[in-house]
């Protein structure tokens, strides 16, 4: 479908697939640390990076909305994804964030990300323009045939206003470059059939629902609170894998608090740094408008879930 070049993943020294899981199985969709002027600071995105992989992280996805993808640009994406790769790209998968309603636009997110040294891509329905499902078909062919990367179809209806027909689905998986889908659908039942129909790795997209997902098939998680809860989360994919369901629900349970305070209130790049400062991974807990930092209560409403499950010494 497309021509390999001199930018494929395996020119970067990508780490070996799984079968069943091209991306691994833990990820986390990594907040994009910046200065408190809101500029990029590539020296903390490294630090973290290294952390998350240190921390039971297969992967990591850039340029997502919780990196805050609609406001940064162009420059400071392919920087990011060159500085990641170029810290823990032997060790992790890099999937990048190639997400628009303009195509044109997610084309060239898509090849920067590739010339960056991406093993992956994370292709978002466009949002607000609502396209047809025949549109939003050609914009993930359009985007996908730009580069030699594998693609991960971030299904997120909550957000973009529209969600990708299994007609589509179909439509997609008969080009090998579609090997997975990110869903934040809520739909189990559709993503145990999706997953079944496409051959592709399913991949939860919503941290609540780790648990359930892997119960119908998926993959593994692409995560939010993963930022902080590594650890947990490799253990609970461990423990489902051998069949000790038992053990991965009592770890479910036990980081259950996190996951509410970070994802709860909807603000999940807003409250990931907060998490991430109250580790002292990064210096602050920095956004770029329309987005702010949580308050101080909201910010010690996360550290007290961190206390309680274990994550953060309360001394």
């Amino acid at each position: 479908m497309a021509t390999p070049s001199p930018s494929s993943a395996a020119q970067h020294g990508a780490p070996t697939a799984v079968p069943g899981r091209p991306f691994g199985a833990l990820l986390t969709a990594m907040v994009t640390p910046m200065s408190p002027g809101g500029a990029v600071d590539l020296d903390a995105a490294v630090r973290l990076a290294r952390y998350l992989v240190d921390h039971g992280h297969d992967g990591l996805v850039l340029n997502g909305t919780t990196g805050e993808s609609p406001t940064t640009h162009a420059e400071e994406k392919a920087a990011l994804v060159a500085a990641v790769v170029e810290a823990v790209g032997d060790r992790a998968a890099v999937v990048a964030g190639a997400g628009s309603n303009d195509t044109d636009h997610a084309v060239r997110m898509a090849e920067q990300a590739a010339e960056a040294g991406a093993h992956g891509l994370l292709v978002v329905t466009p949002y607000y323009s609502r396209p047809t499902q025949h549109g939003l078909y050609e914009h993930m062919l359009r985007v996908a045939g730009s580069t030699d990367l594998p693609v991960m179809v971030y299904d997120v209806p909550g957000r973009t206003g529209l969600r990708i027909a299994e007609s589509t689905y179909e439509r997609l998986a008969a080009h090998d470059q579609f090997v997975a889908c990110k869903d934040a659908t809520g739909d189990l039942f559709a993503a145990s059939r999706l997953a079944a129909s496409t051959g592709w790795a399913w991949y939860c997209g919503d941290d609540s629902l780790y648990l359930p997902f892997l119960a119908v098939g998926a993959a593994g998680l692409v995560g939010v609170a993963s930022h902080v809860l590594g650890r947990e989360l490799r253990d609970l994919t461990a423990a489902f894998d051998a069949g000790d369901t038992a053990r991965a629900l009592a770890i479910h349970r036990a980081v259950t608090p996190v996951i509410e305070a970070i994802n709860g209130a909807g603000a999940q790049a807003v409250m990931a740094k907060a998490a991430v400062e109250a580790l002292g991974l990064v210096d602050g807990r920095h956004l770029r408008l329309p987005q702010v930092p949580a308050t101080d209560d909201e910010a010690a409403t996360v550290v007290a879930a961190l206390e309680r499950c274990g994550v953060l010494d309360p001394s």
